[in-house]
């Protein structure tokens, strides 16, 4: 049989495969020839009696598609075949045939309806079998929806809240949703703490103090400091606009000292992860009390020798070198070696690293971009309004195609 005669349809089948799913795709599987999907969900259509194949993994499934000589094909998705679905994977594997898609009813409409919530504006998070940032969404985002059932349990998630000084943002839990056995509860992050919950389950965070605006040049009063050398407010804020973060980005630090820097990246990457590293453990402890007093857990931070430390870490969009302790050129070498087209961000205080930056960007083949900033701020004395500067500053920006 030739690939054009069959007719392939991913099929949502809602929450239960019974009352949630859509009449249109209840006929479709009862008119396939063969069902292919995960044991739990083929288990719904066990009374048809049709011939099956048990089966999540995209390469596997297509192979049976391949190999099976029937005309009406029904692949099986629970919830809807377009949130965080096996079909995103499926589908491009299938462009050789006449493939369908039909909507079932997903998770995130089944829970909101039942609470009453308008899921129109919610921030949707993916921890089923992955890890991904739980507080920085929550910050940003009145309402985020968490999909479970990976090693991310509720208690976890309100444990982490709580570590970060969130622990007073309402949190809705759904579990096994559309069955028997459904239970949905509401309270504190800090009353879920030790909640034991089964494997299927999704959790609604709602905060109601979330972030109105992605902070940028944060007052540097606001950061916890200590001995260790800080990027200023204008400074921080023209470096990181400089380097057009985007919000999967992976981005590095380097020589986070308050990890100010740090912060307001991991503002701009929600859905990525910023790198930071010290070799002073004063500056990493700083950097730390500054991550859960604003809120960001997808920053890694990292002590030790950082030409060793770079060896492991993952290629960066982005990075910013506030200190090197004169491995600059091994730091922005291993940059462009993991990645080309990084974007780079050099400040130096003295004509001497100015000069030492110029010569290693021109060893590596790389346009550079120098800008002088000198920051006036104002005080006053007696009746007088004073002007209090602070020393100039060299930003080196890396130009890149990208």
């Amino acid at each position: 049989m030739n690939k054009s005669e069959k007719k392939i349809k991913i099929i949502g089948v809602g929450m239960d495969g019974d009352k949630t799913i859509t009449s249109e795709a209840k006929h479709a599987i009862e008119e396939a020839d063969l069902l292919i999907g995960a044991e739990r969900i083929l288990r719904y259509f066990d009374y048809l009696e049709k011939p099956s194949v048990k089966s999540y993994d995209s390469r596997e499934i297509v192979r049976h598609i391949d190999e099976c000589e029937c005309e009406k094909i029904a692949v099986l998705v629970s919830g809807d075949c377009g949130f965080y679905s096996a079909a995103g994977l499926l589908a491009p594997l299938l462009n050789d045939y006449g493939t369908e898609l039909i909507c079932g009813i997903s998770t995130p409409v089944y829970l909101c309806s039942k609470l009453g919530l308008s899921w129109s504006d919610m921030r949707f998070v993916s921890l089923h079998g992955v890890d991904a940032p739980v507080v920085r969404s929550v910050c940003a985002n009145r309402y985020t929806f968490f999909l479970l059932g990976g090693k991310v349990t509720p208690s976890e998630l309100c444990n982490r809240l709580c570590e970060y000084g969130r622990g007073e943002v309402n949190v809705y839990i759904g579990e096994n949703l559309a069955s028997p056995n459904e239970k949905i509860l509401y309270g504190k992050a800090y009353e879920f703490r030790e909640y034991e919950s089964s494997r299927l389950c999704a959790l609604i965070v709602e905060n109601d103090n979330y972030e109105r605006h992605v902070p940028s040049c944060i007052a540097d009063g606001e950061f916890n400091r200590g001995k260790v050398p800080m990027t200023k407010s204008e400074v921080r804020g023209i470096c990181v606009a400089k380097l057009e973060i985007n919000d999967s980005d992976i981005c590095w630090d380097i020589g986070c000292g308050t990890g100010s820097v740090s912060i307001e990246m991991a503002f701009r990457c929600p859905k990525g992860r910023v790198i930071s590293i010290d070799k002073n453990e004063e500056a990493i402890s700083l950097t730390e009390r500054n991550m859960k007093k604003f809120g960001c857990d997808n920053i890694e931070l990292l002590s030790g020798c950082v030409e060793e430390l770079l060896q492991a870490v993952p290629a960066p969009n982005c990075v910013f070198v506030g200190g090197s302790g004169g491995s600059a050129e091994k730091i922005i070498t291993a940059a462009i070696q993991k990645n080309p087209d990084a974007k780079i961000i050099v400040t130096a205080v003295s004509l001497e690293t100015l000069n030492s930056c110029m010569e290693i960007f021109s060893k590596l083949n790389s346009e550079i971009e120098i800008s002088q900033i000198a920051v006036t701020h104002t005080r006053k004395i007696g009746s007088h309004t004073m002007l209090d500067s602070e020393n100039p500053i060299f930003i080196i920006s890396r130009k890149t195609d990208g």
